[in-house]
């Protein structure tokens, strides 16, 4: 027996062309589930895919922002037994220089987002009794937080504190709800931030164990909130974050 396996489950990842969302469907592939992924990039989402174990596997090209994207997938989705919303942004933006379509942006793709595809999964009965809502957050605007992150951090403090709501919505169908905080992951994240590297070194120090996440380690932890080891946790934050938020 193995309790962490998901085989013969049915699991939607979300932002699964790269990093953490990518190592997520991998995971899970590799536990023997079939996996739906989901991301904007096609080119990089039909990678995840061709690196997925197995062969019960579907890939969806679309924004999840978008409402005539959203409606098709929900109406090719079969019955889940595992949610991962991970699509997710991350910018540095000093508030006094931030433009309010930012703001609508960031909340758009980290918060509004998974909660409207949340709602239309449980509207349209795609989700099975027993099933597992799996939402990746950030310690940040949970546990600390950082100049520059104002935005991100309220985005991800609104998705745990969703979490927490929905979670006793959906227990009296034997459905979980609970989020993943981490703290830095080494990611294609920072190529794209601009972040130097003396900057990156120093807020590596910060770490008790001296070193920043990686996606696998994220992945999982997600594969356990997904399978039956995790069936008496709901509502909870799993904090995955090298020892930061000791300091």
């Amino acid at each position: 027996m193995n309790p962490f396996s998901l085989k013969e489950k049915t699991i939607l990842v979300t932002g699964a062309s790269s990093g953490i969302g990518k190592s997520i469907a991998i995971a899970c592939s590799q536990m023997e589930a079939n996996l739906i992924i989901t991301a904007r990039n096609s080119e990089r989402l039909a990678e995840t895919f061709n690196n997925l174990e197995g062969n019960k596997h579907l890939q969806f090209s679309l924004d999840l922002t978008d409402e005539k994207d959203m409606d098709l997938l929900i109406e090719q989705l079969p019955k889940l037994d595992g949610v991962v919303c991970n699509a997710g942004i991350a910018q540095l933006l000093l508030l006094q220089f931030t433009e309010l379509n930012d703001i609508n942006e960031i909340f758009q793709i980290n918060t509004i987002a998974p909660i409207n595809l949340t709602r239309l999964l449980l509207k349209n009965k795609k989700i099975n009794k027993g099933a597992s809502l799996v939402f990746i957050s950030s310690i940040n605007g949970n546990s600390c937080s950082s100049v520059g992150s104002s935005i991100y951090a309220a985005t991800k403090s609104a998705l745990n504190g969703f979490m927490k709501g929905i979670a006793l919505e959906i227990a009296p169908r034997g459905i979980r709800a609970n989020c993943i905080n981490p703290g830095m992951i080494d990611t294609d994240f920072f190529k794209e931030s601009g972040i130097g590297f003396e900057e990156l070194e120093k807020d590596r120090l910060k770490y008790p164990l001296k070193r920043f996440g990686k996606p696998e380690e994220v992945a999982y932890a997600t594969v356990y909130l997904l399978s039956d080891a995790a069936q008496w946790i709901t509502g909870s934050n799993l904090l995955i974050d090298g020892g930061y938020i000791l300091q």
